[in-house]
């Protein structure tokens, strides 16, 4: 069954792909939390809803890789998140199936995800999260690999703030909006109370 596009209903609207990445969610032994974090937090942080596709598959190389090509391929996602798979476990291959399919490495976005995850765990060391940009003939996404726990999640994305609530080392996230632009994607605009979307001046819209 061929996969169905999606279709922007705003022309700021992101198209977003989230894949968690689990064998026993996958076979049912218990209920996926990867992508109903996902889904609470960019509802929060995006001015204007995103569309979601979504996808629970087991740790297995080939089947990571072939969904995220789906994902951006078929059914046109400018954005897609994984969840899960990202350690040193003989079954984690997230990272390896997903710089499989990209055209350019985005290496900065895992060296900050580490940088955030350091000030939770020392065992952030462990984590080998990659982030890719994939390209085809007319279509270009940014893909992200993200934690497992809704907890790392939303700090991955959401960044480290002190007690009095301001922003000791900027989210990934912040940078994602910039990057989409640069890709050819719709210009997505975050809300300031959850995470401020860095441009340049002169890429910014004016009002």
């Amino acid at each position: 069954m061929a996969s169905k596009p999606l279709v922007r209903q705003h022309p700021d609207q992101l198209l977003v792909g989230l894949i968690s990445i689990s064998d026993r969610a996958a076979h049912g032994e218990y209920q996926d939390e990867g992508i109903p974090a996902l889904k609470s937090w960019l509802d929060e942080a995006l001015v204007q809803a995103p569309q979601y596709a979504t996808r629970l598959i087991a740790d297995e190389t080939e089947q990571i890789s072939a969904t995220i090509k789906e994902l951006v391929d078929k059914v046109g996602c400018d954005l897609v998140l994984t969840t899960g798979g990202t350690g040193p476990a003989r079954r984690d291959v997230t990272p390896e199936a997903t710089l499989a399919v990209g055209t350019k490495p985005m290496p900065g976005f895992g060296e900050q995800m580490r940088q955030i995850s350091l000030h939770f765990v020392p065992t952030a060391i462990l984590s080998r999260q990659v982030a890719v940009i994939r390209e085809t003939d007319d279509h270009a996404a940014l893909v992200i690999n993200l934690p497992g726990q809704p907890k790392a999640i939303a700090e991955t994305l959401g960044g480290v703030k002190d007690k009095d609530g301001q922003t000791v080392v900027p989210g990934i996230f912040a940078a994602v909006p910039y990057c989409i632009d640069l890709i050819g994607g719709p210009y997505a605009e975050t809300n300031e109370s959850v995470i401020s979307a860095f441009r340049p001046k002169s890429a910014r819209r004016q009002q």
